[in-house]
C-alpha cells in the first residue's frame, strides 16, 4: 500500500530551484519505465496503451481517467470509448510542446482527480508516453492538493516511475512552486488571532 506525507520541512527556507537543477532531479538513476505504474494512493500514471486496454483499466480498478493528450489529432478516447465501463473522463487537449501552456488546466485537473479520490475511487492520468503532459498534472496536483514542493513531489513520484516533463512544463511548475510557497510563508507569517 503507498502512503505519502509531506512533512513540508524545508519549505521556511526552500528556493524553487533552477530548470538545469529540475533536469538534473528527473534524469539521475534513471530506470526504464513500463505503461503503467501507481505513484500514489489510488493514483497511477500510464500511457496509451493501458488508456486503451479496458482488461488492464478493469483489473487496476480504474474510476476515472484524464486524458492529457486528448484531441482529434492526438488520442482519441473519450467518455464514449469507455461508456460500457463507467468511468469518468477528462479530457485535455495537450500538445507535448515546451511553448504550451499546460497552466490552465492545473486547478480543474486537480479538482477532478481530488473528487475522483474523496469518492474512494482510482484514477489513470495519461498521455501518449506517460512521462511528461500527464507527468506535469500528477506533480501540479501533488503540489496543490497534497501540499508538497515541486522537489518533493518529483521525488514522490520518481519512487515509482520515471517522468521528465518538457522543460516548458517544467517552467510552468516552477512558477507554481513559487506562487505556492509565496502563499504558504504570507500564511504563517499573518498574525495569529489572539484567543
Amino acid at each position: 500500500m503507498l502512503s505519502h506525507t509531506s512533512t513540508l520541512a524545508g519549505w521556511p527556507g526552500y528556493d524553487t530551484p533552477s530548470i538545469s537543477n529540475l533536469r538534473h532531479l528527473l534524469w539521475m538513476n534513471r530506470r526504464s519505465t513500463g505503461p503503467v505504474d501507481q505513484v500514489w494512493p489510488d493514483l497511477y500514471i500510464g500511457d496509451e496503451s493501458t488508456a486503451r486496454d479496458k482488461a488492464v483499466l478493469s483489473n487496476l480498478g480504474i474510476t476515472h481517467i484524464v486524458n492529457a493528450a486528448d484531441g482529434p489529432h492526438r488520442i482519441r478516447t473519450g467518455a464514449s470509448f469507455y461508456r460500457d465501463m463507467s468511468i469518468k473522463y477528462c479530457g485535455v487537449e495537450a500538445a507535448d510542446h515546451p511553448d504550451f501552456d499546460l497552466s490552465p488546466f492545473f486547478y480543474p485537473t486537480v479538482e477532478f482527480i481530488q473528487t475522483a479520490l474523496c469518492q474512494k475511487g482510482k484514477v489513470l492520468v495519461h498521455c501518449a508516453m506517460g512521462v511528461s503532459r500527464s507527468a506535469a498534472l500528477v506533480l501540479a496536483f501533488l503540489m496543490i492538493s497534497e501540499g508538497l514542493t515541486l522537489v518533493e513531489a518529483i521525488k514522490a513520484v520518481r519512487q515509482h516511475r520515471d517522468v521528465c516533463p518538457n522543460y516548458g512544463f517544467l517552467e510552468q511548475l516552477r512558477r507554481l512552486d513559487m506562487t505556492l510557497c509565496q502563499e504558504k510563508r504570507r500564511r504563517e507569517e499573518a498574525p495569529k488571532p489572539e484567543v
